[in-house]
């Protein structure tokens, strides 16, 4: 039962909350030890959260999951986990994640309460609705940023939170394709917003996204406002690293037939995973040791 319930946590997705570390790096601030625990408590809390938010939408989705290939072998779906248990398990990681999110602060709490609200209207309401379902998955991802700033104490930063968004809502749209060629027929019956995406219009969403991640990302890095605020000019040589990731990551949807889970397909392609790590530590280095 507990190897299920912590399967039912999906601690593999923890990766997401990632984006609560962003403001730590891209504020200047992941010199200062005070900043760095706040920031990892931050993240642990989201970590808790994310996982109520994972079991609530398993809960509510367990009958559809049981149409999916691979979704129906999750605990809720094939019945190692009931109901109760995984209500049980979703009250105490909500109640654990909230009480430490106030004890962090009252803006942080109510960033963590505005992220919660939004996940839970995502599985019962917004999932369900064309283009906000993205949106929804979307906005979960720019809280987190925003989270993340708040919990470190400095300003939010809006570009940020737009190539945050601009991002998250890539990987979603290129998520519901996946979905979508994946399960064909029985797509609908999986997720019935499905039925009102075609193929066509998902690689039309993608086309827009995909040029709008790309050039906001080397607008920020060559920005006046973020090279004085961060003290360097040299930002701009992260570049090639995202170009290339999303390009793989196009490559990954529409010749590899992935998708399905960003961050599945972030741990088991190699190409991709040495990209992202490899920007990081530039940004990290720029950042850090080649200062103006």
């Amino acid at each position: 039962m507990l190897v299920n319930l912590v399967k039912l946590a999906r601690p593999a997705q923890w990766l997401k909350n990632l984006f609560v570390l962003a403001p730590l790096i891209f504020a200047g601030e992941a010199n200062d030890l005070v900043a760095i625990w706040r920031a990892l408590i931050a993240t642990g809390i989201f970590c808790l959260l994310s996982s109520a938010v994972y079991a609530f939408n398993d809960l509510v989705d367990r009958e559809s999951d049981r149409q999916h290939p691979l979704k129906k072998s999750r605990p809720l779906a094939s019945g190692a986990v009931s109901a109760g248990s995984a209500v049980a398990m979703i009250a105490a990681l909500a109640i654990i994640g909230l009480v430490s999110a106030w004890l962090l602060g009252r803006p942080f709490f109510i960033a963590a309460l505005l992220f919660m609200g939004l996940n839970l209207l995502y599985s019962l309401a917004l999932k369900n609705l064309v283009i906000l379902d993205a949106m929804g998955v979307a906005l979960s991802f720019v809280l987190r940023g925003y989270a993340g700033a708040i919990a470190i104490n400095v300003p939010v930063s809006q570009w940020l939170l737009i190539n945050t968004l601009l991002l998250a809502l890539f990987m979603a749209f290129g998520k519901r394709r996946h979905e979508l060629t994946m399960l064909h027929t029985g797509a609908t019956a999986h997720r019935k917003i499905l039925s009102r995406y075609s193929p066509y219009l998902l690689d039309q969403l993608i086309a827009v996204t995909t040029p709008s991640v790309v050039v906001m990302y080397m607008l920020y890095t060559m920005s006046s406002e973020v090279s004085s605020k961060l003290h360097t000019n040299n930002l701009y040589l992260t570049i090639p690293f995202v170009v290339y990731g999303i390009f793989r990551y196009l490559y990954l949807i529409h010749k590899e037939d992935k998708g399905g889970s960003p961050t599945e397909v972030l741990l088991e392609d190699r190409p991709l995973a040495i990209t992202v790590l490899l920007w990081a530590l530039s940004a990290i280095v720029i950042l850090y040791l080649f200062r103006n």
